[in-house]
């Protein structure tokens, strides 16, 4: 069977390339910053300069992009209050996206400016620690507009975010077990990656599913 080769922008530390793996990718990362532990092929570089570089994308036959999500998430909130604005990666990247021709999907958090083709959260996943159940939803915009139903967020028992440096005392305050780093790990079901990579990976679970989505959209568009 012949893999497909998909590139991962603003890849972070690879768990989005794990899930792409799993669904039978062929994976090369881009990020701005050094990732020593991300586990398949990485180049070091702007990850918009290599998206306008239409040689550069011929060699791949999808992209995924996971735009910086600091002016949209939770945990930026407080500084978003205080007047910190953040660059918008995700209009330049849909742009850029929308302007070569192999199937896209763009990731990000709740209330970014993307159409949520797919929502996915971990409790679609069974994605837990021992004592947790994960909640860390994100939206997934696809260029082949994909669509499914699925049942909505149901989360039962202490929850555990993966956010920031450290658990939030909201979540704290639903149960009596402390949360380390090795809790967020075991939810997010990745073990290779410190504390503030957690913090910036999506569980390779959600990319494995999406990833199988665009398998399937790769397949069909090759049949008409």
């Amino acid at each position: 069977m012949i893999r497909r080769k998909l590139l991962d922008l603003f890849s972070g530390a690879g768990g989005a390339a794990v899930g792409y793996h799993r669904a039978g990718f062929d994976v090369t990362g881009v990020d701005d910053q050094p990732q020593p532990r991300y586990p398949f092929e990485f180049i070091q570089a702007d990850a918009l300069e290599l998206l306008a570089d239409p040689a550069f994308l011929a060699r791949y036959d999808a992209i995924h992009a996971s735009p910086v999500c600091k002016g949209y998430s939770v945990s930026s909130l407080s500084h978003r209050l205080r007047g910190r604005e953040y660059p918008d990666q995700i209009g330049p990247a849909r742009e850029l996206l929308q302007a070569q021709s192999a199937p896209w999907v763009m990731e990000n958090v709740p209330g970014a400016p993307l159409r949520p083709d797919y929502v996915l959260c971990g409790c679609m996943f069974g994605l837990r620690s021992r004592h947790h159940q994960l909640i860390r939803e994100r939206w997934f915009e696809t260029s082949w507009h994909g669509f499914d139903l699925r049942p909505g967020c149901w989360h039962v028992g202490p929850p555990v975010t993966v956010a920031g440096h450290g658990q939030p005392s909201w979540t704290r305050a639903h149960g009596e077990h402390p949360v380390t780093v090795q809790d967020w790990r075991q939810a997010m079901g990745i073990g290779w990656m410190n504390r503030d990579e957690l913090s910036q990976a999506i569980p390779p679970a959600y990319a494995q599913w999406v990833g199988e989505q665009l398998l399937e959209h790769l397949a069909s568009r090759e049949a008409a």
